[in-house]
């Protein structure tokens, strides 16, 4: 079955075209990776998908069902998590207030597991979020997410800003999702280790789909990678996360810019 259809999505932002016809597929208790450089479109195809820029063209199918013009709280009633990019958690409830605050859906999550899987957040759970570093505040937007027990988890450049540990770390969380069942479209600027973990790759440039394939046999093929999703020659794994998370982003750039005449 599969978890999420998108087809022929045209998105604008007042009279700029962002989004031209974009198809993309996640296929049920997979992970399938969105890649592009920065401006390409990738946070508007998953804010079109989450119905908070809807696009004036095409379709959204989740689980069977139509919901191109649903408001986001129906959507994320089917069992659609968001992690968005940046995290947006509430900066002056506690971790616990902000594990309170999904729609509760039955199923394995609760607040208790997810202290379970992050337990830097149970160490943390009477501070506010304010007071988090941006990985504990990455990892209560992830287990916030869960707290939906979702079906179908999106995640918007998890990785951002995060230190080489816990991008490993926010990785491995994600993979895991895998082997719990959930189905997984994650957007990132790592290029390298979002292939690492993916069964399936999106490239996007300029609001339109380049690449769509198996995403191991998109890692295979360098000078592809090179001229599609602008990442470096070097080999990004989860034992070797970048240090930096602005290198793919400056790849993408160089790898994408016209040769000089």
């Amino acid at each position: 079955m599969t978890a999420l259809s998108v087809a022929g999505l045209h998105t604008y932002y007042g009279k700029s075209h962002i989004l031209h016809g974009v198809d993309l597929e996640v296929a049920e208790g997979r992970i399938t990776t969105l890649l592009g450089r920065n401006g390409a479109g990738k946070t508007t195809t998953l804010r079109s998908i989450m119905g908070l820029t809807p696009a004036r063209e095409g379709r959204v199918v989740i689980f069977g069902t139509e919901t191109t013009r649903w408001a986001t709280f129906r959507i994320a009633a089917l069992g659609v998590g968001y992690v968005p990019e940046g995290r947006k958690i509430f900066a002056n409830l506690t971790v616990d207030e902000n594990l309170r605050v999904p729609l509760e859906r039955p199923g394995p999550w609760t607040a208790e597991r997810i202290y379970g899987l992050f337990p830097r957040l149970a160490e943390r759970r009477h501070n506010r979020g304010r007071q988090l570093s941006g990985g504990e505040q990455e990892m209560l937007a992830i287990g916030r997410a869960l707290l939906l027990n979702p079906r179908l988890l999106i995640l918007d450049e998890p990785s951002q800003g995060l230190a080489p540990l816990i991008v490993r770390e926010v990785f491995r969380i994600v993979e895991q999702m895998r082997g719990e069942g959930i189905s997984v479209l994650l957007v990132e600027q790592n290029v390298r280790m979002s292939l690492s973990i993916a069964d399936d790759a999106y490239v996007l440039d300029d609001g339109a789909i380049v690449y769509a394939g198996e995403a191991s046999v998109l890692a295979a093929d360098e000078q592809r990678v090179q001229s599609l999703a602008g990442a470096s020659a070097e080999a990004w794994s989860l034992e070797d996360a970048p240090t930096s998370p602005a290198a793919p982003e400056a790849a993408a750039a160089a790898a994408l810019r016209p040769s000089p005449p």
